[in-house]
């Protein structure tokens, strides 16, 4: 299989989460990607642990780092400064999370970059934005961008989300405006691609994650009304839901009247599918508290996969609580490589050791990647 981005040269000055996991996902679909870390140190999540694997990398720094050569160089060092310009002068992509004006300072001037070669594309990721130097930490955003308002039972307080999801949805949104900007740079004319401005792209976590509040920030916007916590319940839909079987919890998630007469004769509930005042998805929405009372009654009866048998078979959208370790067993999973992406993307080389690659890449520059 050829991989889309073959030979697409990506130089990752990033660390951490959200700029690691997008140019991962580049990598995954064949790009050759320079990983640049610190001397001694390297990115900070490979002390971010344990656990830890037999050679000493941590679980973090391996989930967001495969298909990657490192580097290490110091910024402060005026070879290794020199020899990031000569990599970057060849570059398809660079990506930084730097604060502001730190690589400026440091002698590695983005629009300088871009000035010098007409194919670069560069993609910073921030916190909060272009013009706001606050750590950008996902915690943070959880809490700022309206999640941790939303998550949890109704008269618990604001919890946050189980996985750092502001990052993850950062660096996908990252990988997407790069791989926008590259198609469009391959059917751009000369004066457009000659424009730095053009190709240098800004991503936040903040932005990232406010925009994934879709249909909840057009709840709010359509109402003028604050969004609520609603635990594991939907403030549109019921039931679409958690409930308690006999030995395990499962999730119910009703979206039209008919899978709802469905799932009421499945549980042996026909009175619910008869009942007038269920009929439509608003009138289950005004007796919510019935309905899933009702619903629970039923449920907690039975284990769950008597209950999957029969809402499954009646085509009502349906799952079991699993645990993390059970939901892996159901993809291709490594200790070593992470979850494996999907085609048309592979894993072709395990996430490095600090500095693996220092000397390839060194003496061979972007030729360190051929055969």
């Amino acid at each position: 299989m050829t991989l889309p981005l073959r030979n697409i040269k990506i130089l990752d000055l990033s660390r951490v989460l959200a700029g690691p996991l997008a140019t991962m996902i580049l990598g995954d679909l064949g790009a050759d990607v320079v990983k640049i870390e610190r001397p001694e140190l390297g990115d900070d999540t490979r002390g971010w642990g344990p656990p830890f694997d037999a050679t000493g990398r941590s679980a973090y720094f391996l989930s967001v780092n495969r298909n990657k050569l490192s580097v290490a160089a110091d910024l402060g060092d005026g070879a290794d400064l020199q020899w990031l310009h000569a990599m970057a002068a060849q570059a398809d992509v660079v990506v930084d999370n730097f604060k502001r004006g730190t690589l400026e300072r440091r002698g590695l001037d983005p629009e300088e970059l871009l000035r010098n070669n007409p194919q670069l594309i560069w993609c910073t990721i921030t916190g909060f934005g272009t013009e706001n130097d606050r750590p950008g930490y996902d915690f943070v955003m959880q809490a700022e961008c309206g999640w941790m308002a939303i998550t949890g039972g109704a008269h618990s307080g604001p919890t946050k989300v189980g996985v750092a999801l502001a990052d993850v949805l950062a660096g996908k949104d990252a990988a997407i405006a790069i791989l926008a900007a590259l198609a469009g740079r391959a059917g751009a004319t000369a004066a457009r691609v000659t424009a730095p401005g053009d190709r240098h792209l800004f991503v936040s976590l903040l932005h990232s994650a406010t925009s994934a509040l879709v249909n909840v920030a057009q709840n709010a916007l359509v109402s003028g009304r604050e969004a609520s916590r609603w635990g594991n319940a939907h403030p549109n839909l019921v039931p679409y839901e958690l409930f308690e079987a006999l030995d395990r919890a499962i999730v119910i998630a009703v979206g039209n009247d008919a899978q709802f007469v469905a799932c009421a004769h499945a549980l042996g509930l026909d009175a619910l599918a008869v009942d007038g005042r269920y009929a439509t998805n608003a009138g289950r929405v005004e007796h919510r508290d019935a309905v899933v009372g009702a619903i629970q009654e039923r449920v907690r009866t039975q284990p769950a996969a008597e209950w999957l048998r029969a809402l499954e078979a009646a085509g009502v959208p349906c799952g079991v609580v699993k645990s993390v370790l059970e939901a892996l067993r159901e993809v291709e999973a490594s200790p070593l490589t992470g979850i494996a992406p999907l085609a048309p993307a592979t894993v072709r080389r395990p996430p490095p050791q600090l500095d693996e690659h220092g000397t390839l890449v060194r003496e061979r520059g972007w030729s360190a990647f051929s055969p």
